[in-house]
């Protein structure tokens, strides 16, 4: 069976070493925060400006002077602490956090990101933080469905979207297969309802076996 949106962060979080900076893109990555064991030692660091950032709240427990970088309302944990915008950037392109999770449009075999616009003429383009988090992040996770509502793969030979990085990411979550992605090509980690034979039939990318 593959894997709820739940159940894939969850994976996530669990695979985010103890003690580790980590910023969480905007969309699914931020419900990686809930499934993040208390003893873990893991700091949320959020674009806006705060480091120790806690989980999404519903909006009836939001303080509304309390947001993540989507705007949500968020909560603080304990030693949190808020900054200049210019200083959450400078921590980001300086290479203080540990490992970035965002969501993607595309990912190309080669770790290229595509998450900030489709090139569409009615879309709206965001790429926010996105492009200093891909190259000043020392590992670019991807949290993705691995196909689109037609059926395209999103792990492709090239990105045809414009980029956020290049070569930045280094691992990519799906719901049906986990893949690490480096110089010996892609690698299947783990598969979800789906065999690696099924997998390597759907995808346009070279595959090996974890």
């Amino acid at each position: 069976m593959s894997l709820s949106k739940e159940d894939l962060a969850r994976l996530i979080a669990g695979d985010i070493p103890s003690g580790a900076y980590v910023n969480l893109g905007i969309g699914q990555p931020t419900s990686i925060a809930r499934f993040l064991e208390e003893d873990s030692g893991v700091v949320l660091h959020t674009e806006n400006g705060m480091l120790g950032m806690g989980e999404v709240v519903p909006a009836e427990q939001a303080d509304w002077d309390l947001t993540n970088a989507g705007k949500q309302p968020v909560t603080e944990l304990p030693g949190a602490a808020y900054f200049h915008h210019a200083d959450s950037f400078a921590m980001m392109r300086g290479g203080h956090l540990d490992v970035c999770v965002m969501g993607a449009f595309q990912v190309s075999a080669g770790g290229d990101l595509a998450n900030w616009h489709t090139g569409a003429p009615d879309a709206i383009p965001a790429v926010g933080g996105a492009m200093d988090l891909a190259v000043g992040a020392k590992e670019v996770w991807v949290m993705m469905t691995l196909f689109t509502k037609s059926g395209e793969p999103k792990l492709v030979p090239e990105c045809t979207y414009p980029l956020t990085g290049k070569a930045c990411v280094t691992r990519v979550y799906t719901e049906v297969a986990t893949f690490h992605l480096g110089r010996s090509g892609v690698t299947v980690t783990q598969t979800f309802g789906i065999t690696f034979d099924e997998l390597a039939s759907r995808l346009d990318v070279p595959l090996s076996k974890g």
